[in-house]
């Protein structure tokens, strides 16, 4: 990737991710100019402002942490912490005979309970309008969906752990070729996280000591009970949840040769699929990566690859070398990249089914997080950083803009729910607040509630920055990881 085309999906990240930000506060702003309420500040992200600008009395900024934003109401909670101060909420100074001079501001009066109320919640529905637009959008142009996507078949199963030991599906029974249909006695649809009925999720979430797994095989159903498997993990990585280690089926397509290498020696092509291995049918790439890493530690022996090329099938024997570069390189057959499943079809889910979908998800999420059994903790969550990755990564794909609206209507219905949770600083909590002030018949102390809006802007600054530490690592090591040296082949004689 060139880096004009890093700088143009930074600036469509940022444009998008500002849009998220800037109709939820929208909503906040239009609805208090609807009820009266004055507005000091309309800001995106937090902290100092690094740009501001005051128009027809507001003060309009740009905050210097990147994440969220705020519209300053000085009739509702202070939120000075985040905040910060803006002019219109300056005190105006002292004349020489220690009076406020005429530029002092009027007390602004109480407003209701039921203002504050509906100003509160317009930023969450904003959010919501939002997401069922880019549902309606995505429901006219289509989500990108292709079979692995949706296939609950294994594609690999790892006959060993990282340590040696006997892997969980493999000592369990599982083989490549099973087609999941059960994990804990629930239906999986997918493979992938992303879903609440996704293998993947089933099995991160589960409690038991054993996964209890049905599967197809041959026609024939059948139970598997696999112990999870946990990868160890440093300090600064986050734990890790529970695997058994396998992955979903895929083509083994070829996306690159290495010039010089046996791949390219036997003439492989890019877009050729290896359909076995040693006369075995595979399921996935995984299975050629692996007896091409067992021979790191055992005599090389030769591979023998069934190719399909159109409409031809043929074998070609390799024998992995060991290339010049790097140094430190095992022997290698020389395939270097595999292709993703290019068989791609566009769904038009309706907009109902996408909201429902979204709500559904973050429900799965809370209700893992909450578990006193589970495993899943708010240091699996993701923050700001990891909505900026996915989105870089979601521009670089293949029909990328439209996998952007369809994460776009996940993640503004996120907004939408999370922020009408009932705590301070966020919008369900001045909706808990306010709703404490009609009750009472009063309004809930200043001194009290700004200590209390202090003290979570606090906790939430800590849990942003938190959150952003383990993102930014993913992020890091994930590029290093892209960044490996070239491999190099000798000149064939």
């Amino acid at each position: 990737m060139t880096i004009l085309r890093y700088v143009l999906v930074a600036l469509e990240v940022v444009l998008l991710f500002n849009l998220l930000i800037g109709v939820h506060e929208l909503g906040h702003f239009l609805a208090a100019k609807w009820r009266g309420l004055k507005v000091d500040r309309f800001a995106i992200w937090f902290g100092k402002p690094i740009w501001k600008k005051q128009i027809n009395g507001v003060e309009y900024a740009l905050g210097w942490i990147p994440a969220g934003g705020y519209v300053a109401l000085p009739q509702m909670a202070a939120m000075d912490m985040i905040e910060g101060k803006s002019e219109g909420s300056q005190k105006a100074p002292l004349d020489k005979n220690g009076d406020k001079g005429e530029a002092a501001a009027e007390p602004l009066p109480n407003v209701s309970p039921l203002d504050k109320i509906i100003v509160a919640f317009a930023g969450p529905l904003f959010s919501f309008a939002l997401a069922i637009v880019f549902a309606i959008v995505v429901w006219a142009v289509g989500k990108p969906s292709n079979e692995a996507d949706n296939t609950t078949t294994i594609g690999w199963v790892m006959p060993t752990d990282f340590d040696g030991h006997p892997a969980p599906a493999w000592a369990a029974g599982l083989r490549p070729g099973d087609t999941i249909l059960e994990v804990d006695g629930q239906p999986v649809h997918h493979f992938a996280p992303t879903s609440s009925d996704s293998v993947t999720w089933r099995i991160v979430t589960s409690t038991g000591t054993n996964i209890a797994i049905k599967y197809l095989r041959d026609g024939k159903e059948a139970m598997a009970y696999a112990v999870p498997f946990h990868a160890q993990t440093k300090w600064y990585e986050r734990k890790a949840l529970r695997k058994i280690l396998i992955n979903s089926a895929s083509p083994a397509t070829i996306y690159e040769v290495a010039t010089n290498s046996p791949a390219a020696v036997a003439g492989l092509l890019p877009g050729d699929v290896i359909i076995a291995l040693n006369g075995e049918k595979i399921y996935s790439p995984s299975a050629v990566d692996y007896a091409q890493e067992l021979m790191s530690n055992t005599v090389v022996k030769p591979l023998t690859l069934t190719v399909q090329r159109g409409n031809t099938q043929f074998a070609r024997s390799l024998l992995a070398v060991k290339p010049l570069s790097p140094t430190n390189a095992t022997p290698l057959l020389g395939i270097m990249a595999w292709q993703g499943d290019t068989n791609t079809t566009l769904l038009h889910p309706s907009p109902l089914s996408q909201i429902q979908a979204s709500a559904g998800q973050i429900a799965s999420t809370f209700g893992a997080l909450f578990s006193h059994k589970g495993e899943i903790g708010v240091q699996q969550l993701g923050g700001a950083v990891m909505i900026i990755r996915v989105y870089s990564n979601l521009f670089e794909s293949d029909d990328g803009w439209r996998r952007v609206l369809w994460f776009s209507v996940i993640l503004n219905v996120n907004l939408a729910l999370l922020n009408m949770l009932p705590l301070p600083v966020l919008d369900g909590g001045h909706i808990t607040l306010s709703l404490i002030e009609a009750i009472r018949r009063r309004p809930v102390s200043a001194k009290l509630l700004n200590s209390i809006q202090s003290g979570f802007a606090a906790l939430l600054i800590g849990f942003m920055v938190y959150i952003a530490f383990f993102d930014t690592g993913d992020w890091l090591r994930s590029a290093r990881a892209d960044r490996e040296q070239p491999v190099i082949f000798a000149p064939v004689k």
